[in-house]
């Protein structure tokens, strides 16, 4: 069976998310030994990747504010279409990661060997340690369970083609299910689409229809800053919450998805 990571790059007026794509399809190479294959609305050439796909139609864009530690800008967010996961990957069975998520180790190789064939990260865990975000653990204070959609494992499978149907699904009509599950942010995000699906097909209460991927999911948010990145270490300056103190922290061997992309883009 055919092997591989599909990851989605498409670049707003000030991210180059091409950049960080080929930096995770060199990753993928080194630690897990696959392939990449980029989902793009560039038109580029470039042989780290094992395959392009170049879409170029109209998305549903949006905007939201880009953290940069404390520095804000509004952007354009290209969010959508995630749900063309399992029309658009060329392999049987497929990782789906975030251009962000920086790899330093081979826990993701585990995926291959579960006998789930769908696995998302349940929890994750921020680097902080002492800061609050429970708000990755449910979608609202009164709606269900949070999936992350920054690192998927599927397999081709009847199952999962239906999952991936009502994600789409889900997206065409957001604003009905956004009301529904209560949310109350306006733009899309695929960790809601994600979640909402695994709630229905796990008929609507507490289900077994995905399973955990392999290792852990740790996080840094756009407020915090990454100062170095060599081979499997990291350096980062961590936000102190309700407060304007940063404290340094680095890593080893510790794969991280750093959610801010202007500081990630310096190191790369």
């Amino acid at each position: 069976m055919s092997k591989g990571v599909l990851v989605f790059a498409r670049n707003n007026e000030s991210i180059d998310y091409v950049k960080q794509a080929r930096n995770l399809a060199l990753r993928a190479r080194e630690y897990l030994d696959l392939p990449t294959t980029l989902v793009t609305d560039v038109d580029i050439n470039d042989p780290v990747f094992h395959k392009i796909i170049v879409e170029d139609e109209v998305y549903k864009y949006t905007t939201k504010g880009y953290n940069n530690g404390q520095a804000v800008t509004t952007l354009t967010f290209k969010n959508s279409h995630r749900s063309m996961c399992y029309d658009l990957s060329p392999y049987d069975e497929t990782i789906v990661l975030d251009s962000d998520i920086l790899i330093c180790e081979d826990s993701f190789k585990d995926c291959f060997s579960s006998k789930k064939d769908l696995l998302l990260f349940r929890n994750a865990y921020d680097l902080g340690q002492t800061r609050d975000y429970s708000e990755f653990d449910k979608m609202t204070d009164t709606s269900v369970n949070f999936y992350w959609a920054t690192c998927i494992f599927f397999r081709k499978t009847q199952e999962n083609k239906i999952f991936f149907e009502l994600i789409k699904h889900i997206e065409e009509n957001y604003e009905h299910y956004r009301m529904l599950y209560n949310i109350k942010s306006q733009t899309f995000r695929n960790d809601f689409a994600f979640s909402i699906a695994v709630h229905i097909l796990n008929g609507h209460q507490q289900g077994d229809f995905v399973g955990e991927m392999p290792g852990k999911l740790f996080f840094t948010t756009d407020k915090d800053i990454v100062l170095e990145y060599n081979n499997d270490s990291i350096l980062f300056l961590l936000e102190q919450q309700n407060t304007s103190n940063m404290i340094p922290l680095r890593t080893k061997g510790i794969t991280v998805h750093a959610m801010n992309k202007f500081s990630l883009e310096e190191v790369l």
